[in-house]
């Protein structure tokens, strides 16, 4: 018996088990000092009620055998696929429902989608990245190749046309920096992929909270139906990250290597994943109603104020930084030239805030700092006065 030895090129801890175990230890060892988290970007607000009663009534009808459901559908619930497909259509884009796969969740379907894919295939991510999209290819013995984002570029990195690529992962608005590729941009890696033969991985986990006027899916580009796979998440949309639901988009002409790719990841689906929950299906088709996208407008509003918190704090302290206003994370970079990991216990030690460090979304991260809007209101507020404390003392 042997292991996948790919595991052994991973870095050995994921980097928010790393930032939760000095975040801990920092806490145990002064417990009279209130630790305020804006590292990880888990929600805080809770369901918008329309959500709740749904997903009740859902659980009801399991109670009931003239209602009750077993197995979903492998793609999900039409109904839900529906609604999905109204939603693209809101904003003018145009996605069928028999394009959708309902999912528990985006980092699921990126990490998955491999599967249909040869380890051969050569995979291009932005650095700094999500590093489910790094971790998950490294698994499967892929070759990685990098695109810089950083600061000359506005931390939106573009194709290089010398750099030879099969699979490229591409999130709009990012994380973690909080850019977002205008229609031009991604018009650019949508060419790039056609011409290489490629596909992009698009995630667009943020796209609700695009205030600006930028592409709010991939297939607002032309020609990416030819090209993409697109994948969203109900996560940061309407706080599922403890319900669990995204979905993803594949179009029916979508071929590569003479298989047409959503006839693959059906296969692929209906082996290996048993479907998203029925009151789970029902809670999220109910973000989609008219009353659900008030609510969690709301919810997003909310997350957007805090985000403008910090931002002005930054902007008050002469801060470079991505991020803040179609995006819930604010990319900062770091004062006095000092390291993410410095910065890191800088503010735990003497504003008692955490955030996330920039190195560990990779190389072009280092120097730079994450931090999220998905705190408290008034956590946010004292988080903010106690960081712009400690940064005007180190500047004196």
């Amino acid at each position: 018996m042997k292991i996948n030895r790919n595991f052994d090129n991973l870095v050995p801890n994921y980097l928010f088990a790393d930032v939760a175990k000095k975040t801990n230890a920092y806490i145990a060892a002064h417990p009279d000092k209130k630790v305020i988290k804006l590292g990880i970007g888990d929600v805080t607000l809770p369901l918008a009620p329309v959500v709740v009663e749904a997903m009740k009534k859902g659980a009801e009808d399991l109670a009931h055998k003239e209602t009750f459901k077993g197995y979903p559908d492998y793609e999900g619930y039409e109904f839900l696929r529906q609604a999905i497909s109204d939603y693209y259509k809101s904003f003018g884009v145009a996605v069928g429902a028999d394009e959708i796969f309902v999912s528990d969740g985006a980092k699921s379907d990126c990490g998955n989608i491999g599967d249909i894919f040869s380890k051969d295939n050569i995979v291009l991510v932005t650095d700094p990245v999500y590093p489910v999209y790094v971790d998950s290819n490294i698994m499967a013995g892929r070759e990685i190749v990098y695109a810089a984002s950083n600061e000359a570029n506005g931390f939106a990195a573009l194709p290089d046309e010398n750099v030879k690529a099969d699979i490229i992962y591409l999130c709009s608005p990012n994380n973690p920096t909080g850019s977002a590729y205008n229609a031009e941009q991604l018009k650019t890696w949508v060419d790039y992929a056609l011409k290489n033969d490629a596909i992009i991985l698009y995630d667009s986990a943020y796209e609700a909270f695009i205030t600006e006027d930028l592409p709010r899916s991939i297939f607002a580009i032309e020609g990416a139906r030819k090209c993409a796979i697109e994948m969203c998440s109900l996560s940061k949309t309407a706080g599922f990250t403890g319900t669990r639901c995204g979905y993803t988009v594949i179009p029916k002409e979508l071929e590569r290597d003479g298989h047409n790719i959503y006839a693959t990841w059906y296969r692929r689906q209906a082996t290996k994943f048993n479907g998203v929950s029925w009151p789970v299906q029902c809670a999220a088709a109910a973000v989609f109603s008219e009353e659900g996208q008030k609510q969690i407008k709301e919810n997003i509003s909310y997350y957007q104020e805090n985000a403008r918190i910090i931002a002005s704090a930054l902007d008050e302290l002469g801060i470079y930084y991505t991020g803040g206003k179609n995006s819930p994370y604010i990319w900062l970079k770091c004062p006095n030239n000092m390291g993410s990991w410095e910065f890191f216990d800088l503010l735990l030690n003497e504003a008692n805030v955490v955030g996330t460090p920039g190195e560990g979304f990779g190389e072009n991260g280092a120097g730079y700092f994450r931090l999220t809007s998905f705190g408290d209101r008034e956590n946010t507020i004292e988080a903010v006065e106690r960081i712009k404390k400690v940064l005007t003392n180190l500047s004196k």
